[in-house]
């Protein structure tokens, strides 16, 4: 089992960042993908941006030159580095792992991200 403890989300105005955290702890060998999925109210999931074992990041359309993805292994953690933030960016962001075959396969509880005109 993987435990996933996500923090840093907030208020913040159109135009401005902040830095989501996810720690994860437990059988962490078994990650091979580990990222970050958000959902809008009245919205589904959607991905937001994943790293794997290999150090390939891939990310969604909507934040691509806006997110950056790290990883600090020493620590257990990825980082989301969000800028340029949108009020469309508004949502529930939640960190997700697993194997490659099925990366959302432990979730986290979510961090509330609110961007303010």
């Amino acid at each position: 089992q993987v435990q996933l403890v996500e923090s840093g989300g907030g208020l913040v105005q159109s135009g401005g960042s902040l830095r989501l955290s996810c720690v994860a702890s437990g059988s962490i060998s078994s990650i091979e993908a580990m990222g970050w999925s958000r959902q809008a109210p009245g919205k589904p999931r959607v991905f937001v941006a994943r790293i794997f074992s290999g150090d390939r990041i891939t990310y969604a359309e909507s934040v691509k030159g806006r997110f950056t993805l790290s990883r600090d292994n020493a620590k257990n953690t990825v980082y989301l580095h969000m800028n340029s933030l949108k009020p469309e960016d508004t949502a529930v962001y939640y960190c997700h792992a697993g194997k490659i075959e099925n990366p959302l396969a432990y979730l986290g509880q979510g961090t509330q991200v609110t961007v303010s005109t």
